[in-house]
């Protein structure tokens, strides 16, 4: 029998905007979850290459071993660089997102031999990267910027200076509103978010159907 590919659905949004809690709804409710920026920061720690890469970029000193002896990087510190320094941000970029754009294709064709009917993929820079090519369903999710902030330093993202510096070098809430197929306000409360992400749930599973 023909495997059929997944209705594949990317989910996006600024810096404490809720896109990852969308995307834990939907994958509560039967979507395949491929996280874009989980399996990057794995790339960072065990990509022979990656690793090479970053460390040309930014000095050896960005690693270092815990006590358990796994390597790991002080993002932090890495952070602080990228944020005010776009050359350095895109050569780190095109160093890992080839490689997340392979994995995300294995993920793919591995659902579609589980005939897995939805296949999200969650990225904080979807479009930024080119991430987004190829996509059936683009959503973004947005919220108040202050609402965002907020959420962030609750995280323990950073300082609300800190917060503030990182939303300023990303994409504006309204170009990537302007790039949507699908655009989710998530300035109420987390059950509201869930009735939303529900709707979403039962038009893509419409979709989905109609592919197969």
């Amino acid at each position: 029998m023909e495997s059929k590919l997944p209705l594949l659905v990317g989910v996006t949004g600024g810096l404490g905007s809720g896109k990852s809690m969308v995307c834990r709804y939907l994958a509560s409710m039967g979507c395949a979850l491929f996280e874009a920026d989980v399996v990057a920061k794995e790339l960072q720690v065990r990509d022979s290459k990656v690793i090479e890469g970053i460390t040309a970029l930014f000095g050896k000193e960005v690693y270092s071993y815990n006590p358990k002896g796994e390597l790991q990087l002080n993002r932090k510190d890495i952070a602080q660089v990228v944020f005010s320094n776009q050359e350095k941000l895109g050569a780190l970029n095109r160093l890992i997102h080839p490689r997340v754009a392979v994995a995300f294709q294995q993920a793919c064709d591995n659902a579609a031999r589980s005939n897995v009917a939805i296949l999200v993929k969650e990225a904080a820079i979807l479009f930024e990267s080119g991430a987004h090519a190829g996509l059936d369903v683009v959503v973004v999710v947005q919220a108040a910027t202050e609402l965002r902030v907020e959420r962030a330093v609750q995280k323990g993202l950073g300082t609300r200076e800190e917060i503030l510096r990182r939303l300023a070098v990303q994409w504006a809430p309204e170009k990537l509103a302007a790039l949507a197929d699908v655009v989710i306000d998530n300035n109420g409360t987390p059950e509201a978010l869930y009735e939303k992400t529900k709707q979403l749930y039962e038009q893509l599973l419409q979709q989905a159907m109609l592919r197969r």
